[in-house]
């Protein structure tokens, strides 16, 4: 590979990592707005509608995309290194977060405190429990990623997106959703149906997915010439 494509190869994983970290992000900030889609009609899952979701729930899948794809170019160490940089980005973001909050308005601000508080002052057992459920799934799933791809020799692609990614989400709903019931913040009677929902609505997510993943995979290995299974080898 030639110096340039070395450095464009590296963009490519600056510009995957912007993406991821930047998704993660605004998952924790927006995660307190609830809505209700079901493509499939009144469906109820444990006397709760099917698909009643935070709307964090949105970008999070594509923190999975991204992983998935950086694993496959860039290797199990660089998808790892993206996965830790998020969990740094979300803790300063949450830190920046708590600060505005306790600096009080002006009386000609646009926004007032109860609003701003109402907003964006997060619950910190919601913001841990997020995380650890985040560190758990991301970790889980480039682990089983790179199982499935060894055991495949690098091919069937399909099934290392999403055999990797459903079990994480598993874990992710599980963990976060266990632990706000466990602190209080939920109600236990809330659990099976927003793990249920949740679960199967990530796993919807993934299946749409996979296309785009071939799709990047199929560009990236044409650009630089990689072979099935190949990586690209980035400096640390």
């Amino acid at each position: 590979m030639t110096q340039k494509d070395k450095k464009l190869a590296y963009q490519i994983y600056l510009y995957l990592g912007a993406l991821f970290i930047t998704s993660l992000v605004v998952s924790n900030l927006i995660f307190q707005k609830f809505f209700y889609w079901n493509p499939f009609g009144d469906i109820k899952v444990f006397g709760a509608p099917l698909f009643e979701v935070s709307v964090g729930i949105l970008p999070y899948p594509i923190t999975f995309l991204i992983t998935d794809l950086i694993s496959e170019i860039f290797g199990k160490k660089k998808a790892n290194q993206i996965v830790t940089a998020g969990i740094f980005a979300s803790f300063f973001s949450m830190g920046i977060v708590l600060l505005a909050n306790s600096a009080p308005a002006i009386p000609k601000s646009a926004i007032d405190d109860a609003t701003f508080t109402k907003v964006f002052a997060l619950s910190p057992i919601a913001v841990l429990a997020s995380m650890i459920a985040y560190l758990f799934a991301q970790y889980v799933d480039i682990a089983l990623y790179h199982f499935w791809k060894r055991l495949t020799n690098g091919r069937q692609l399909w099934l290392r997106n999403n055999f990797s990614t459903f079990l994480s989400q598993f874990v992710d709903t599980f963990t976060v959703v266990g632990l706000l019931c466990v602190f209080k913040v939920l109600p236990w009677d809330l659990f099976y149906g927003l793990l249920v929902s949740g679960f199967i609505f990530k796993v919807f997510i993934a299946f749409i997915d996979t296309p785009f993943l071939y799709f990047f995979v199929y560009l990236l290995r044409k650009r630089f010439g990689l072979d099935i299974g190949e990586e690209i080898k980035l400096e640390a």
